[in-house]
Order: C-alpha cells, then sequence, then structure tokens
C-alpha cells in the first residue's frame, strides 16, 4: 500500500477512535464474525445481475460484511462505515486497489440508495475476490498484532 494512503488511513483511524460509534475494542466473538460471512455469502448469491441498483447496493453489504467479519474475529467494532473502510490500511493482506474498490463501491451505494442515481455493478467477479479475500484474511489474522496497530493510533 502506498504510504501516502496508509498515512491518509493512520489519521482518519486516530479520528475514528475519537467518535462515539467509531472504532472500539471490544471482545473477540469468532461466532459473529461467522455469521457475517455467512451474511456475505448469501447477500452476493441474491444479485440478479439485472444492472439495477439493488446490485450495487447488495455487493457493497457483501462486501462490508465480509470486512466486518474480520473485525468480530479480531474485536473490534466500527459503526461508521468510513471508519470501517479506513481500518483496511492497517490490515494485512489488503492493499490501496482494496481500499479504493471498497471506497468507490461504498460511494456507488450511496448514489443509488440516497440519491436515486442510475448505478451499475462494474463487475460481480471483482467483489467475489474481495470477499473470498476477506475470508483468506480472517483465515490468517494475526489479532494481536491487529489491535496493536489500533492502540499505537
Amino acid at each position: 500500500m502506498s504510504s501516502k494512503v496508509a498515512k491518509a488511513g493512520q489519521s482518519k483511524i486516530g479520528w475514528c477512535l475519537k467518535q462515539k460509534k467509531g472504532i472500539e475494542i471490544v471482545e473477540q466473538n469468532e461466532n459473529l464474525s461467522e455469521r457475517y460471512f455467512s451474511e456475505a455469502q448469501e447477500t452476493l448469491q441474491q444479485i440478479q445481475g439485472t444492472g439495477s441498483k439493488w446490485d450495487v447496493i447488495m455487493a457493497y453489504y457483501g462486501c462490508y460484511n465480509a470486512l466486518y467479519s474480520i473485525l468480530m474475529k479480531a474485536g473490534i467494532k466500527s459503526e461508521i462505515h468510513d471508519c470501517t473502510i479506513e481500518l483496511i490500511t492497517i490490515i494485512d493482506g489488503f492493499n490501496g486497489t482494496d481500499y479504493s474498490f471498497m471506497s468507490n463501491l461504498k460511494y456507488k451505494r450511496i448514489r443509488a440508495q440516497y440519491y436515486l442515481e442510475s448505478q451499475t455493478l462494474d463487475n460481480l467477479q471483482e467483489v467475489k475476490k474481495f470477499v473470498v479475500k476477506c475470508h483468506t484474511i480472517v483465515e490468517a489474522l494475526d489479532i494481536i498484532k491487529l489491535r496493536k496497530k489500533i492502540n499505537e493510533k
């Protein structure tokens, strides 16, 4: 990941730690982690590929839930989506492309959901790859290292 993206993430993470519903260290929850990942997979199965705004919305939430499964396993809570996405900058296994992918997908979801703009899902395979990547990361997650990175912010 570029140092520019990592530095931006570091300052944003510090801000997120100070917010009421921002990033918080909580009890680790493997069961909830597995449930979030199952939810991500189920959501992706619902995508019709018709080009509707709902494909974008479901793709975003599928990816978001897969990402959140990593956080639940590590015992990290974040109810602010921008803060959750910012954590990509410090989770081993992700890179700047993953950060850009989630940021762009969130932008498209907001435009479709709240502004009723026409949005289409560019590439379902990229969405599926992101979810698989999250599963790979959660399986190899160094929880102590990740929690330490957050505590250093």
